[in-house]
């Protein structure tokens, strides 16, 4: 792969770790040769570098599996997740610590791998899920666009309009932990 052919998702190996471009620009300076800026994350460990990048230099594709898999349970150490032949992987909390906000027993889930190891946990983009903790709305407030703090099933906490009732369904994004709508159900 050559830096030039960088897109948000591209996977590539670099110093010995695997990297995914989360951000890029392809920069053209009136002086000077263009160059591609970018900023890329270890999908390993986490870690976000920025870097500047000759468009022609070349880069080692990585293969990175991508598994659809059922959130089965926790032990309290790890998590346990179950392919479609009905095999377990566990995974420790770093690996699904984002998942987990919006994820219940059942779910279904993607585990993507390198080499294979797996090295991360994704949920759904949109999810539905129960409040269990909401102040009541007051009269006269819910025509606003202020809203309230709510506590889900799962732990996780997300801002919610003022109308938005304990034991209600919602619809939230977790790419970015919006609430999206109230669900009938």
């Amino acid at each position: 792969m050559l830096a030039g052919d960088f897109r948000k998702g591209s996977t590539f190996e670099y110093e010995g770790s695997v990297w995914t471009i989360v951000d890029f620009q392809h920069v053209k300076p009136g002086k000077g040769a263009a160059f591609v800026r970018t900023k890329m994350k270890n999908v390993i460990d986490g870690k976000v570098l920025e870097r500047t990048w000759n468009p022609t230099e070349k880069l080692q594709d990585a293969q990175i599996e991508t598994k659809n898999m059922t959130y089965s349970y926790t032990d309290g150490e790890l998590y346990y997740f179950m392919d479609q032949e009905f095999n377990l992987t566990p995974l420790n909390y770093d690996q699904v610590e984002d998942a987990l906000k919006y994820i219940k027993e059942n779910d279904p889930v993607i585990v993507r791998s390198y080499k294979g190891s797996a090295f991360s946990v994704e949920c759904e983009n949109f999810v539905t899920l129960r409040v269990t903790q909401a102040d009541p709305s007051v009269k006269g407030n819910t025509a606003t666009n202020a809203t309230k703090e709510a506590i889900l099933e799962t732990g996780v906490s997300i801002q919610v309009p003022m109308f938005v009732e304990e034991g209600e369904l919602i619809r939230v994004d977790t790419r970015t932990g919006e609430y999206m709508e109230r669900v009938k159900g």
